[in-house]
């Protein structure tokens, strides 16, 4: 497989939170440069997430962002988006894989060190350790990591991409990249003033243009 390159930002959808649409939030996100974003929702019946999910596909092929479905591997290949985000819970990496085919982007959730050298031996093209800060998106979220938990996580994957999540803000962004993650997922950083999300992306990413892991 192909080696994955990052961007620094990974954004999250949040219908809730936002107030807006799949697809509106994927174009604000992209204002502000987003390229790689995924769709994240729990709630939504499975009709109105596909009509929501195809329509932000055709604004990230129009704004040239990689699209990722998280949990849904039917609603990925229906809607024709870049992949899927997977949880510990979800469908095993192994048989999204089958159905995904060679090409698709595959992430996946890991919540500890023994989780992440685990997921490395998968069909996957990142994975995500968290929560590295204790964060509210989430309810039923594992123990805080912490900046040495990720540190610990990186020194053991090796150069394997590697997104931090949960609880990063502005302000402790540049640690986690620092601390080892490629790249940051966010949700309420960019989301939690709607009106400016495309601000808010901008601001993150040029944050953490010049950062280097240590």
């Amino acid at each position: 497989m192909h080696q994955l390159r990052l961007p620094r930002v990974y954004a999250l959808t949040d219908v809730e939170l936002s107030g807006f649409s799949h697809a509106e939030q994927v174009e604000l996100l992209s204002l502000g440069g987003a390229t790689f974003i995924q769709l994240r929702e729990k709630p939504m019946p499975a009709l109105e997430f596909y009509e929501q999910a195809k329509a932000a596909v055709a604004v990230a092929e129009r704004n040239g962002v990689q699209l990722i479905i998280n949990d849904r591997v039917d609603v990925a290949i229906a809607v024709g988006a870049d992949g899927v985000h997977l949880g510990q819970d979800d469908l095993p990496p192994e048989a999204a894989r089958k159905l995904l085919g060679p090409n698709a982007i595959l992430g996946y959730s890991t919540h500890n060190i023994d989780q992440a050298l685990e997921a490395v031996k998968l069909p996957i093209d990142y994975l995500a350790i968290g929560p590295v800060f204790p964060t509210k998106t989430k309810s039923d979220t594992a123990p805080v990591l912490g900046l040495e938990g990720l540190r610990a996580v990186r020194r053991a994957i090796g150069d394997f991409p590697l997104v931090a999540i949960g609880g990063i803000t502005h302000l402790n962004a540049r640690d986690a990249i620092e601390a080892g993650a490629d790249s940051v997922a966010v949700i309420s950083a960019l989301l939690s003033e709607p009106n400016r999300i495309p601000q808010l992306t901008r601001s993150l990413r040029e944050s953490l243009s010049n950062v280097c892991q240590t």
